[in-house]
């Protein structure tokens, strides 16, 4: 082993099955053949044993294992001393904490399963820190002294002896329309321990739901019942893990506003999000998290909020001199859609006036038009008919007659991402891929443009029903882009993904759309992959939930000029500092709040 790293070797269990193999990991190990046992496999084993003492890191048993299972990975040897906690052998390990401060947001940034949801339960006290120790676990006094002279050494003497109380909001929403049950006024009346109810439930919108029951609320609904819920308890700690998911642009903005207003000279708020907008108006400062998911996760130093985001999106640690992504995240494309060849010919296409009413809500839809090589981005809040629209031009929602006659819709083909994604099936990816779209992913250019930076193939041995938020999306979008179609419509392609992930879709169905001279219509709440993706904007005004219009496609400048200008009215008090901070990273000149050149945006750029 080198004297200047150590190495780890990471066993995923649920793809490790050596009763169905030939347990080549075991009998291809050099190791092995000279008599020791560095990879040990049992008739009960259930997943296959790597001694990291023995380990030479020769990588034979990564390349032989049909399952993709084993990770062998060289770190600095430094980072031993710095080890938080390991859940076991060959498995994932956490090296460092963030810091948090009282009286300021922290916010943390990292790709999924990079240990950000670990950092939450320790710093909660539902997990206790074992220091990397998992056969012999140290006790508080020991864990105290390995944080000594550190903020940390004072948060945990703090939460001890205090009996800090700390909350945290699930990532997972959904589970709570499961577990919790009456109707959403009765639910926040019984834990409204700050008496805050109707100010929280007016910003949040909430009050048209207080009569349902919790478990009849939509994604968005649940997600504001959730952030209310946890802001109306009196905690010392309070985390909120993804808040933005399934909200629009202006809800995002009022749970921001929530989530700051629980500030106070003495407690604590920490943040995982992965719209990068919504972290740089909520942060005061950032923490990022790097490694390999599943394997290991590094928490960095703390940064300022623009040197945070800027370090994640370059993939390196000036402070560190650690480079842990071999690319920049950034939101430029060497081809564009303006770039035309000359004497190439696109498709064109019109639909109708349409109008749909139901359930005491009504949408008229404008004609508009649209090309092929474009991507027109639905903007509006919800409620207010995108998924409606996208499922007119779908075909699975017929608008409403106009006198005796049926609006007279374009013949296309189209292929459909919807916004809820229910595993219903319990074949594995490969086995739906074949299925589904048997041409495409056998095609060597799909699998080069789609499939690989969407990291399907380490999921193809593994059943759809056992995925997360997160892998469900991206097998859904590669479904979708696989199937052959004129028109592509993809309801909110972000959810669920992490922000490098979010970029890295985005790049995906770009180049797809272009290549392929396609169209799509695609609604999307993340502010900066909205802009990226957008050559054109549709957007929808009026009551939500009531009379709503949606506009005609129109250029993305003007188009977010319309957008910005109805939502963005900010009837709640904002920071000017935060206020300026939210329209520069969204590409806005402060002095009069218009937009600058979209089409060539950077992040790293705006941002700064």
């Amino acid at each position: 082993m080198s004297g200047r790293s150590s190495r780890i070797a990471v066993v995923v269990e649920d793809r490790c099955r050596p009763s169905k193999c030939g347990q080549e990991c075991r009998r291809r190990c050099p190791v092995n053949a000279t008599g020791r046992q560095c990879i040990e496999v049992t008739q009960s084993s259930k997943v296959s044993l790597i001694s990291e003492d023995l380990c030479i890191g020769c990588g034979i048993c990564v390349k032989v294992c049909p399952f993709n299972a084993i990770q062998i990975i060289n770190l600095p040897r430094e980072l031993d001393k710095e080890t938080t906690h390991r859940y076991g052998p060959n498995s994932f390990k956490l090296h460092r904490l963030p810091v948090p401060r009282p009286g300021k947001v922290l916010g943390l940034v990292g790709t999924n399963g990079i240990g950000k949801s670990t950092v939450l339960n320790i710093l909660a006290g539902m997990l206790k820190p074992n220091l990397g120790k998992f056969m012999d676990p140290p006790n508080w006094d020991d864990i105290l002294k390995h944080f000594h002279g550190t903020e940390l050494q004072k948060y945990f003497t703090r939460f001890l002896e205090d009996k800090m109380k700390t909350i945290i909001k699930p990532q997972y929403v959904e589970q709570i329309a499961k577990s919790v049950e009456g109707t959403v006024g009765n639910q926040l009346n019984k834990i409204d321990k700050r008496q805050a109810k109707d100010t929280l439930c007016d910003i949040l919108d909430l009050n048209q739901v207080m009569d349902r029951n919790v478990s009849d609320l939509s994604g968005g609904e649940l997600q504001r019942f959730a952030i209310a819920a946890r802001a109306m308890e009196d905690a010392d700690v309070y985390m909120f893990d993804e808040p933005s998911c399934y909200l629009d642009v202006k809800q995002r903005l009022k749970a921001a506003q929530v989530i700051r207003s629980l500030l106070q000279p003495k407690n604590y708020v920490i943040v995982v999000e992965h719209d990068l907008g919504i972290l740089d108006y909520l942060s005061d400062y950032i923490c990022c998290l790097y490694g390999s998911p599943g394997a290991y996760g590094v928490v960095t130093l703390p940064f300022s909020v623009r040197e945070g985001i800027n370090i994640f999106l370059n993939g390196f640690i000036p402070t560190e001199n650690i480079r842990f992504r071999e690319e920049k995240l950034t939101f430029r494309v060497t081809e564009s859609a303006e770039e035309i060849t000359e004497g190439e010919t696109y498709q064109s296409y019109k639909y109708p006036t349409m109008m749909k009413t139901r359930s005491g809500f009504k949408l008229s839809v404008m004609k508009g038009s649209f090309n092929g090589s474009q991507i027109i981005v639905l903007l509006g809040e919800n409620g207010t008919g995108k998924t409606t629209f996208i499922r007119m031009l779908a075909g699975q929602v017929k608008p409403d007659r106009v006198g005796d006659e049926e609006v007279d819709m374009p013949a296309y083909s189209v292929s459909y991402k919807p916004q809820q994604l229910i595993p219903k099936i319990s074949t594995t990816v490969r086995e739906l891929l074949h299925r589904k779209i048997p041409g495409s992913c056998s095609n060597a250019q799909f699998r080069s443009d789609v499939m690989k930076p969407l990291k399907i193939e380490e999921l193809m041995d593994r059943k759809v029903a056992d995925f997360s938020g997160g892998e469900l999306q991206r097998v859904a979008l590669c479904l979708c882009l696989g199937k052959a179609a004129d028109i592509y419509l993809i309801d909110e392609p972000s959810a669920h993904l992490d922000s490098e992930q979010r970029l890295l879709a985005a790049k995906v169905i770009k180049r797809f759309i272009l290549h392929q001279k396609k169209t799509a219509f695609i609604v999307e709440h993340d502010f900066i992959m909205a802009t990226y993706l957008a050559d054109k904007v549709v957007v929808f005004e009026g009551k939500p939930s009531v009379d709503c219009t949606a506009n005609v496609p129109e250029p993305l400048a003007s188009g977010m000029n319309r957008f910005l200008s109805v939502k963005f009215c900010f009837p709640y008090t904002l920071h000017l500092s935060n206020k300026k901070r939210l329209y520069t990273l969204a590409g806005m000149n402060s002095k009069d709040w218009k937009l600058k050149s979209w089409q060539s945006i950077i992040a790293s750029e705006v941002i700064e």
